[in-house]
């Protein structure tokens, strides 16, 4: 047994203090941080069945959905993520992926894994999927489920008309899964009306709140399908005609909720509420694109076109003879500030800079302008730092 001597020496936890505006998480709002620190009570609580609905409420709002079933998950993005397609995709079904992005392909492993066969919609990555090649796909393969990524964190790329899609999906009997991490609380979003049958999301992108309770919601016919199903799904932690006990009105014990998580999400979903969805909307975009104007005054070029460049997730070229991963560490060495460089098929090909929830204020896209033009001027880049800084802010006012 070992002695109480050789026990560790761990000292007071201090993080660094850095301004995170890569692809999530973003900086969170000390509101929120304040809600975290308040005393426990139980889940099955009759104060915390009061949050409970008031969560379920504030989503619904975000999601601009009156779905009975918007619960937040407990766990990452990808709880959420895995709920959805776990629980709507059975054994046999085909499912529809997209090939346009990173989370296209985490959508195909999920599917494959809850026994679902998968096909796929083709489009290069960098770019949105075109209503008629997903008209052509769901008139080849019939999919049981089709999934889509309305903002894809991998390439800076927004959806364009989503209702197509949906209308396309529904012509040919398919349901339509939407992942909306990078969306939810950032860029436009409707769910109700665009006629989304479920979206998943993650606390720590536009809603600025720590990750472990994320946003899911299932129309009344996804859910009829997941109560229908003739196999339960794979996960029981995420079984959601299990999780309808602790979620609907009977609020029976399923699991010991994330407390405090669920606290978390309730103020960061409070703070969308009193700014208001669509003005929070607007604001993203107004910072976003004078971040966007910096770095193209700068001489950078964004990855995406105007008509789906994505506010939330700017995709930014690098620039000829710089490395991505040496100028993000010197961001987080000489600034504490955090960005990012690609993933997949755009690795060492672009900047992902966020510009998410309580990160998208103007000082913030002042610094990482700022801050990025110094680093690659320092670098020999062929870029005009002080353009950058004088074309955001000229956005700004």
């Amino acid at each position: 047994m070992a002695d109480s001597d050789d026990a560790p020496r761990v000292g007071e936890l201090t993080p660094p203090e850095r301004t995170l505006m890569g692809p999530g998480p973003s900086d969170v709002n000390p509101r929120v941080l304040r809600a975290m620190s308040t005393p426990l009570v139980g889940h099955l609580d009759p104060s915390f069945v009061e949050i409970m609905d008031e969560v379920q409420e504030l989503l619904r709002y975000t999601f601009r959905t009156d779905n009975e079933w918007t619960i937040p998950v407990s766990g990452t993005g990808s709880a959420s993520m895995e709920t959805a397609i776990g629980n709507l995709v059975e054994p046999g079904d085909t499912m529809l992926v997209p090939t346009n992005g990173y989370f296209g392909g985490r959508m195909a492993s999920m599917a494959r894994r809850a026994g679902g066969e998968v096909v796929e919609v083709d489009a290069p990555w960098g770019e949105p999927l075109d209503p008629a090649d997903v008209e052509a796909a769901l008139a080849e393969h019939e999919p049981d489920v089709f999934g889509f990524v309305h903002a894809e964190t991998s390439t800076g790329v927004r959806q364009p008309d989503v209702p197509a899609l949906t209308e396309a999906a529904h012509d040919h009997g398919a349901l339509v899964i939407a992942d909306t991490v990078t969306s939810l609380g950032g860029v436009e979003l409707r769910v109700d009306e665009w006629d989304i049958d479920v979206a998943y999301s993650g606390p720590q992108k536009c809603l600025s709140c720590p990750p472990g309770a994320s946003p899911l919601t299932l129309s009344d016919e996804a859910m009829e399908k997941v109560l229908s199903r003739e196999e339960d799904p794979r996960s029981w932690y995420l079984d959601l005609s299990l999780l309808e006990g602790y979620w609907g009105d009977e609020r029976a014990y399923h699991h010991t909720a994330p407390i405090t998580n669920v606290y978390a999400i309730r103020e960061a979903l409070r703070l969308v509420a009193e700014e208001g969805i669509e003005e929070r909307w607007d604001r993203h975009e107004r910072m976003a694109g004078a971040l966007k104007a910096g770095v193209e005054a700068m001489g950078l070029e964004m990855n995406a076109p105007d008509e789906y460049w994505l506010p939330s997730l700017n995709a930014v070229r690098v620039p000829e003879g710089v490395d991505d991963g040496e100028v993000c560490a010197e961001l987080l060495e000489r600034y504490d500030l955090e960005i990012a460089g690609g993933l997949g098929d755009l690795s060492g090909e672009i900047f992902r800079i966020g510009c998410m929830g309580h990160s998208a204020r103007p000082e913030n896209v002042l610094f990482v302008v700022t801050a990025l033009g110094d680093v690659l001027e320092s670098m020999g880049a062929d870029v005009d730092a002080e353009a950058g800084v004088a074309a955001a802010r000229r956005h700004l006012r």
